[in-house]
């Protein structure tokens, strides 16, 4: 991922969005991460028909190209699933900006290359109310900061995960790096473990 991503943004002003609201349990009987695109949002972009809904913003221009959502309070609640990090990527979406995420859809969205800026309340609103009028927002992940137009407001991001998002970095990447050490204390444990039977 690039230090910077720029896009516009959509407003997405609904609280506690759990992940089957972002990824529907019908989309999940794929057994690779591809074409999860469509069930993104399903139930709230499409009807029952499976015709589009022309309320929803992101079936509104110009937000249905928009690449960044500013989201309500407690995004991405709900079950652990991936696939709905996974979705949100495939849809083009490259940050969610909001006031905090359920843990675990946080770890998954860091694994996954998407950003998850925390602001304060008040910031997310003005964000929202800049969204509305199709405004392109930055997030500068390097620097920890939003630029919205004239607006420019800080945010929350432990370095962890910047750095793993700078560097794309995942799990195994970071276990790969303490290999030598695995493979050490494997050796060590292995050698304790014959002299134990013998014994």
């Amino acid at each position: 991922m690039p230090k910077q991503v720029t896009g516009l943004a959509a407003p997405l002003p609904l609280a506690n969005v759990d992940t089957d609201v972002i990824m529907p349990k019908r989309f999940l009987i794929t057994i690779t991460r591809e074409g999860l695109a469509d069930g993104t949002f399903a139930d709230l972009r499409f009807d029952d028909a499976g015709d589009i809904r022309p309320e929803f913003i992101l079936n509104r221009k110009p937000w249905n190209v928009a690449t960044i959502l500013v989201v309500g309070d407690n995004f991405g609640c709900g079950s652990s699933r991936e696939h709905a990090v996974w979705g949100l990527s495939q849809l083009g979406i490259t940050a969610v900006i909001g006031t905090g995420f359920a843990g675990i859809f946080y770890d998954n969205a860091r694994k996954n290359g998407l950003a998850l800026p925390i602001v304060t309340a008040d910031e997310r609103d003005r964000l929202l109310e800049l969204a509305q009028q199709g405004i392109e927002v930055a997030v500068d992940i390097e620097n920890c900061v939003i630029t919205a137009g004239k607006f420019s407001t800080p945010f929350q991001m432990d370095a962890a995960t910047q750095m793993a998002l700078i560097e794309g970095r995942d799990d195994i990447l970071d276990s790969l790096e303490y290999s030598e050490a695995i493979r050490g204390y494997e050796e060590a444990f292995g050698e304790k473990m014959k002299v134990s039977v013998l014994k």
